[in-house]
């Protein structure tokens, strides 16, 4: 019997090893999510950002660190990062969008386009499995709300029920 147990402790230990849960989002970029999602259709979450936006540098290092938050997207979305400024063209829908400059900055017309012109760093935006726009939400989001916003997503939420009833169902089963 001691040698069951030994060897189950073994074999747990050798596995958990082997399979750490990541340790971060799975970032990717935009194209390989569209494709990704085209043959295992999930919805999209990404993340708008700049270099210089400081709240942008803070939802990194606070939300996106948090163990619930990287589990929950990783297994349930396909996470993007984007940079509002980058200058590489993005092509989605038959359509190409490029980086726009405008003096010392500019803009990328993807941002432009999913924000709908309303460009705030950082913004959240999810699209839907069909990547489709359901919201861009913007600003700096703390680990409760983006565990509140990923789970409405995620199930739909949205399709059937207002933001105050489901937060108040959601507090209701923590």
């Amino acid at each position: 019997m001691k040698y069951i147990n030994l060897l189950l402790l073994f074999a747990t230990t050798f596995t958990f090893a082997n399979n750490p849960e990541p340790k971060e989002i799975q970032w990717i970029s935009f194209e390989k999510a569209v494709k990704l999602s085209e043959l295992n259709p999930k919805p999209l979450i990404v993340d708008i950002y700049t270099d210089w936006c400081h709240w942008c540098k803070v939802m990194d290092k606070k939300t996106y660190t948090n163990q619930e938050i990287i589990r929950y997207i990783n297994s349930n979305f396909y996470a993007v990062k984007f940079n509002a400024e980058q200058k590489a063209p993005v092509t989605f829908r038959g359509q190409t969008f490029k980086y726009i400059p405008n003096g010392k900055r500019g803009v990328h017309e993807f941002a432009a386009s999913i924000l709908q012109g309303k460009l705030s760093y950082p913004s959240t935006v999810f699209l839907n499995k069909n990547k489709e726009l359901v919201q861009a939400v913007p600003g700096y989001l703390k680990t409760p709300m983006m565990e509140k916003l990923i789970n409405f997503m995620h199930q739909e939420a949205y399709i059937t029920k207002d933001w105050p009833t489901f937060e108040k169902e959601f507090k209701s089963k923590l």
